[in-house]
């Protein structure tokens, strides 16, 4: 049995004792068995959302996925091989709290860090890819995370390798202080180096993907995609909002208003985009 495999399990495990024992969940929080859309309020079963792909059957909303979902959403079925597993954040800053927040993450997402990357196959075509899960401190970026982010970069400089990687995060993690945000420098210099090597970044977007994530590394896509509807900004709605003392136009910091305004090159459907990235891959190959 291989190490995605082991993982695949475990994360089915434990999303079976959530369910069924409400381990790793609060005392108020239900079993997830009924789901409500948040944008169009449509009721239905958790089965059928998944059945779905986690869209929603009436209006098409895209709820998060989990990492490992995500790798077997876009890759060819057992070929996915994880590199950097045992990479995990620790408390370098002695933050108040940190180290249960820490283990907290571990256990109710079953992930060591917030960023899984390996290399896989896409419709026969091999890639390195890698997922930021917000199920993990908001998928935010500190020190480990940006070693691996790091890492899956060198891995497709090294084999000569297309890199994906979608993002969902809030940005740096706090609890790390400046470390965190020197990962946005370092994410960014390695991502100049793959460029001079001649590889292709296919960056994607999804809900939300904001603060230092956005403003590094997530930005330099050869080729950037986004999922319909998601959240992409440096600061929120919101903060801006209260900042300026003004109300932003509708819309403002989702995948549509920004495909308007050219900072996005696509926006993709969850049941296309296996395809889509498969085609660009391909595309890139036949450039070189």
């Amino acid at each position: 049995m291989d190490t995605f495999e082991i993982k695949r399990r475990k994360i089915e495990l434990m999303k079976y004792l959530r369910k069924n024992l409400g381990l790793g969940q609060r005392s108020d929080e239900p079993s997830r068995v009924i789901e409500k859309c948040p944008s169009c309020r449509t009721v239905f079963s958790h089965k059928e959302l998944e059945d779905n792909l986690m869209v929603c059957p009436s209006c098409g909303y895209h709820f998060k996925l989990g990492a490992y979902e995500r790798i077997d959403l876009v890759s060819d079925e057992g070929s996915f091989h994880e590199i950097g597993e045992g990479v995990m954040s620790t408390d370098v800053l002695d933050f108040p709290e940190y180290r249960h927040t820490l283990k907290e993450a571990k256990q109710q997402s079953g992930l060591n860090e917030a960023y899984v990357f390996g290399t896989c196959r896409v419709n026969a075509r091999s890639a390195v890819i890698g997922v930021l899960d917000s199920s993990f401190i908001m998928g935010s970026m500190g020190a480990a995370a940006g070693a691996k982010i790091c890492l899956s970069i060198e891995t497709a400089r090294r084999k000569k390798l297309p890199l994906i990687i979608f993002s969902a995060s809030g940005g740096a993690r706090m609890q790390e202080g400046t470390v965190s945000l020197m990962q946005m420098a370092r994410t960014s210099a390695a991502m100049k180096r793959f460029d001079k090597s001649g590889g292709l970044f296919i960056s994607c977007l999804t809900n939300p993907t904001t603060g230092g994530v956005l403003a590094s590394f997530a930005s330099l896509g050869d080729i950037i995609i986004a999922e319909p509807g998601a959240l992409i900004g440096f600061a929120g709605p919101r903060v801006i909002e209260q900042t300026i003392g003004e109300k932003l136009p509708e819309g403002f910091q989702r995948s549509e208003y920004l495909l308007e305004h050219g900072f996005l090159d696509m926006i993709v459907e969850r049941s296309m985009m296996k395809d889509t990235i498969s085609k660009l891959i391909s595309l890139n190959e036949r450039r070189g």
